[in-house]
């Protein structure tokens, strides 16, 4: 007998928001009614994290148990699809953590969300713009290439372009990892070498965390921000929580990138976990009023955040984002820069992947591939 189930309320479409019932038949979308009788509430299309460390004390890096346990909470926030993500630790670290990661991908997690590969942040990263990477930033040799493409875990690495050697570069977009400009000095000349080797690999650029460790934008020193914004094809990542980007810095992004914006969380362990001493990558941080920062006593730079993707989605709508953009930023836009065509809208034959949120945006229900999780 086929799993039949249905969702009612309004449905976040990617052109409309339609009062109606989502039926789902074994894990993927059969039909779309329309209904004017649903309750007071939205159903979206299941969040997608490209960009988490960690969450509810755990951490990506420490093991297959700790990546568990973060996607579950992340699943709790509406995330049906994420990326663990790594630190710049020492290589063996690192490649201890895929493993982890690819382990806990393969077996799956019944009660989390889907994990369809890795994301490598740093060690290929430039050494001025740590942010709160730790300091073990290296230019990639092949041996470490090989290892990350032989894993076949990494779906997305955060680089340095001018640290990046053009052979390096290649063989990572040709092994289908999505090359992402973050924690870096470049110019806008380094970023617009990397495209033109990524698009002769037919491989696919991003931007991490803009305006985030990296050079602002300048009339005669552009940087990797405005080449990313100017570039049609290159998706950029925000971490929304008002902290890390000024509202406005926001609004730019979105007239200048349509259709390119992914929110993220970057959340380390300390999301949910409230306020305190927690640590990143071996590094003490202080959770002070919601806000992660360095050092024992909070006196450093902004470390990742404890941002979850249901307070994104609320705080783009608070700052006069429609919901149907916002639903395109946590779903729509990470699926298209993943290749991942199989979810990410409400469509007849995707992936069942739905969070449903009541009249002020807090998630009630999650389902994965047709089956309600929370």
């Amino acid at each position: 007998m086929p799993q039949q189930e249905t969702l009612s309320g309004h449905l976040v479409l990617p052109d409309r928001i339609l009062p109606g019932l989502l039926h789902m038949t074994d894990g993927r979308i059969s039909a779309i009614e329309p209904r004017s009788d649903v309750p007071d509430r939205f159903v979206l299309p299941g969040f997608i994290d490209i960009h988490v460390h960690g969450g509810n004390g755990a951490d990506a890096m420490d093991g297959e148990a700790d990546v568990e346990r973060m996607a579950r909470f992340h699943l709790q926030c509406g995330v049906t699809t994420i990326l663990p993500t790594t630190m710049t630790r020492p290589w063996n670290e690192v490649l201890a953590a895929l493993h982890a990661i690819r382990n806990v991908a393969r077996r799956g997690i019944a009660d989390g969300p889907d994990i369809p590969g890795a994301h490598l942040e740093g060690p290929f990263i430039s050494p001025n713009r740590l942010g709160a990477q730790p300091p073990y930033a290296v230019s990639p040799t092949s041996a470490e290439i090989e290892a990350i493409t032989a894993l076949d875990i990494v779906r997305l690495t955060t680089l340095a372009p001018e640290r990046c050697s053009t052979e390096a570069i290649t063989a990572l977009a040709k092994a289908g990892v999505r090359i992402s400009i973050g924690h870096t000095d470049a110019t806008a000349e380094d970023c617009a070498r990397l495209f033109q080797i990524v698009q002769a690999a037919n491989g696919t650029v991003g931007g991490t965390h803009l305006f985030n460790a990296m050079p602002e934008i300048r009339g005669r020193a552009p940087g990797p921000v405005a080449a990313l914004l100017a570039d049609d094809h290159a998706f950029v990542e925000l971490i929304f929580d008002t902290h890390h980007v000024h509202p406005t810095a926001f609004a730019l992004m979105r007239k200048a990138a349509p259709g390119r914006v992914i929110l993220i969380s970057d959340a380390m362990r300390a999301a949910g976990c409230g306020d305190g001493l927690s640590s990143l990558g071996g590094l003490p941080v202080l959770v002070r009023d919601g806000i992660a920062r360095m050092g024992e006593d909070g006196s450093g730079g902004l470390a990742g955040s404890i941002l979850t993707l249901d307070q994104a989605l609320r705080n783009t709508l608070d700052h006069g984002v429609p919901l149907i953009d916002a639903s395109a930023m946590l779903s729509g836009h990470p699926a298209r820069y993943l290749g991942l065509t199989d979810r990410g809208a409400f469509r007849e034959g995707l992936r069942a992947d739905a969070v449903v949120v009541d009249a002020r945006h807090q998630v009630e229900e999650v389902w994965r591939s047709g089956i309600r999780l929370r």
